[in-house]
């Protein structure tokens, strides 16, 4: 039977730590229960909100309506063949357990993906990416169901219009799906993708042909944890804003006045400038307003120092926008939802 908790904190339940409350709140760990809550008189016209595992968000205030944790767990192998397997996980699994699964498999594709804390459902609302990878790479397909209908529904992959940290997910279907099946592919012949600056630092000269999944898994990890923090000693959300594109014109302009900017070129004609340059150019990196500060190893990281509020996360964010606004005429986009 479903616990329906009332006015519940979800300080627990973001990795900001921010302390806000839910009117209702409750934790579901598969399709019926899902349905149950969804197709309920109680709850039918309330506001509803999913939530994994909270690594994306970022609550200004308290949740007026019904936010549905989903905890379903599985991982289940669909298809295997000599080159591929097709692997399904429920939407609940930690998103670094189910990398875990595949390193410990040797199943290639998502090693890259390491550590990135959340869950496997929000993985392709974010198309999560690190390291040269983005979950689209991999992906076959998502099952979800309509939070006004009860209608489950299969998205394809052309349907799911992943972009740049962006897909449908965040745009016109954004809070009207609960996602709770992915499906991915991934190779079972060895490949890797080394062609990441920092991740060629360490392993662009390692033998391919002894270098092993575990080991580019292990680099990743030690890469990441030297640059972003713990989310249980400083509240953050990793990547507060995306790496801004930008027009061959602006970059020549950029180049001009910063010869030290650092980018990279796109297909499009476009070249990507990493926000955390511009912040930090700014004088933001390790930067400090009452609770709220920028990560001194990582400008792109806002961290909660103890009893921040989620406005005053929001207002640093926008102070940080600003600044580069004023300074490069460069317009920064939150890659966290703000509530």
């Amino acid at each position: 039977m479903l616990k329906i908790e009332e006015n519940k904190s979800l300080k627990p339940y973001n990795t900001f730590g921010v302390n806000v409350k839910a009117n209702y709140f409750t934790s579901v760990e598969s399709e019926k229960e899902i349905l149950e809550i969804l197709l309920s008189k109680r709850f039918s016209s309330m506001n509803k909100l999913i939530l994994g595992g909270g690594s994306n968000i970022l609550f200004t205030k308290n949740y007026d309506g019904l936010v549905i944790h989903n905890i379903e767990k599985g991982i289940r192998l669909l298809e295997e063949t000599e080159k591929y397997v097709i692997i399904e996980s429920s939407a609940g699994e930690i998103w670094n357990d189910l990398v875990s699964y595949c390193v410990e498999n040797k199943y290639y594709g998502i090693e890259n993906l390491s550590l990135i804390p959340g869950t496997v459902g929000a993985a392709p609302i974010q198309n999560i990416g690190a390291y040269g990878v983005e979950i689209k790479d991999v992906f076959e397909s998502l099952e979800g169901i309509n939070l006004e209908t009860g209608e489950r529904k299969i998205y394809k992959k052309n349907e799911c219009k992943f972009d740049y940290r962006d897909s449908i997910f965040k745009r016109g279907l954004k809070w009207k799906i609960i996602i709770t099946k992915v499906i991915l592919k991934l190779k079972k012949e060895k490949q890797f993708n080394l062609n990441y600056r920092s991740l060629n630092d360490y392993l662009g000269k390692a033998n391919k042909e002894k270098l092993t999944i575990r080991r580019v898994r292990e680099t990743v990890n030690k890469i990441r944890m030297s640059k972003l923090p713990d989310p249980h000693r400083f509240g953050n959300a990793g990547s507060f804003f995306k790496n801004p594109e930008v027009s061959e014109e602006k970059f020549l302009e950029l180049k001009k006045d910063f010869e030290e900017t650092v980018f990279f070129k796109l297909d499009n004609n476009k070249y990507k400038i990493p926000a955390a340059f511009l912040i930090e150019k700014c004088g933001f990196r390790g930067k400090r307003i009452g609770n709220v500060a920028t990560y001194n190893q990582q400008a792109l990281v806002i961290i909660n120092m103890g009893s921040a509020t989620g406005e005053q996360i929001k207002t640093f964010s926008q102070e940080i926008q600003k600044a580069v606004f004023d300074k490069f005429g460069i317009e920064l986009t939150p890659e966290v939802n703000i509530i």
